[in-house]
């Protein structure tokens, strides 16, 4: 993104992990609307009694990774056995941590023609969310600007990715998720304020949803998502919101509403197992938020905690990833690791 641009988007920028893009991005890596959205009542966002919600425990640093590099994590998708694959926004790559927090980068993407400066809003190209399939098979997603690159990108063995889901140049996508009762994915549009759906098979994308809850303002608008309990969620960082839109039987999507407020710079979530409670990842104020069921909100992991610019979370089980891209506050970014206590309410 450009210096020059106002001071309010240049926060922005940095709140969503990508205040470094240009900068790291200029050396090479190392090796059809819809009724507007029912808000659905919600309590102001408080903190509550510690006893009422989940807990998290014995939080500790898995791995640290190389910021001047561009390492900046972004985005978590979890294995079997306790690794998990992360994005990192500038160096345009793919890694791997192992349970013992070992570092391996699966793929790094090639600066496009003219250095991927048409890529929307930001001006530099940029690996965002991964996901993982029941099959094992891993996926990216690429932002440069142009055609042909932009899009869905399968991991191989042989390390060279492949383009399977071609999107338009004029997107942003940002989060990913396989639904799996319907073989296909859902991406995020961050600048376009859609959610697309792709055979997971690969081919042509189409949007799924451009409800207005999804729309940016100024900046990103749609950016984590998860399937959950029949209908997708979605957060909206500008909008500080998290959006439930409803799937019908056909698999289209339903009317968006706003399950809580009041998250400015939410970047990823998760829900935590416990009814729709959510773990929000807080990137503007590096915190890890709980979120309950009525919306209110409970700080659980904040910079005492090692938080620096927190982007996404992943719940398994006992366990929560949370990855910091120390993009706004400090300089390590890391994956960390918590325990999770849930609580009956």
């Amino acid at each position: 993104m450009s210096p020059h641009r106002p001071t309010r988007l240049r926060r922005r920028a940095a709140t969503l992990g990508l205040a470094t893009l240009l900068a790291a991005a200029a050396a090479p890596p190392a090796a059809l609307a819809t009724p507007a959205p029912t808000v659905v009542p919600a309590t102001t966002p408080t903190y509550r009694d510690h006893a009422a919600g989940t807990r998290l425990g014995d939080v500790r640093v898995l791995a640290h990774f190389d910021r001047a590099a561009g390492q900046v994590a972004e985005s978590i998708a979890l294995e079997p056995g306790g690794s998990v694959i992360i994005g990192m926004i500038p160096a345009r790559q793919v890694v791997r941590v192992a349970s013992d927090g070992a570092v391996q980068v699966l793929a790094t993407m090639p600066l496009p023609p003219g250095g991927g400066t048409t890529t929307p809003v930001v001006g530099s190209p940029v690996v965002t969310g991964v996901a993982r399939s029941d099959s094992g098979a891993g996926y990216f997603l690429y932002s440069s600007g142009q055609g042909g690159l932009t899009g869905i990108w399968q991991l191989r063995p042989s390390g060279e990715p492949r383009l399977v889901v071609p999107l338009p140049a004029d997107t942003f996508p940002n989060g990913v998720v396989i639904d799996g009762k319907r073989d296909r994915f859902l991406v995020t549009d961050s600048t376009g304020g859609r959610i697309w759906q792709a055979p997971l098979r690969g081919g042509e994308a189409s949007v799924w949803s451009a409800d207005p809850a999804l729309a940016p303002n100024g900046f990103f608008g749609a950016n984590g998502m998860k399937i959950h309990d029949g209908a997708v969620w979605a957060s909206n960082s500008d909008r500080g919101t998290i959006v439930r839109i409803p799937v019908t039987e056909d698999g289209s999507s339903g009317r968006a509403e706003i399950r809580a407020t009041g998250l400015e710079g939410i970047d990823d979530f998760d829900f935590t197992g416990r009814g729709t409670e959510i773990l929000a990842a807080i990137n503007q104020s590096s915190k890890l938020v709980r979120v309950g069921a009525d919306g209110a909100q409970e700080t659980l992991l904040d910079a005492e905690d090692g938080m620096q610019g927190t982007t996404a979370v992943a719940v398994r089980g006992k366990r929560v990833y949370v990855t910091n891209g120390a993009n706004l506050a400090g300089n390590d970014p890391t994956l960390m690791l918590a325990e999770l206590h849930r609580r009956r309410p």
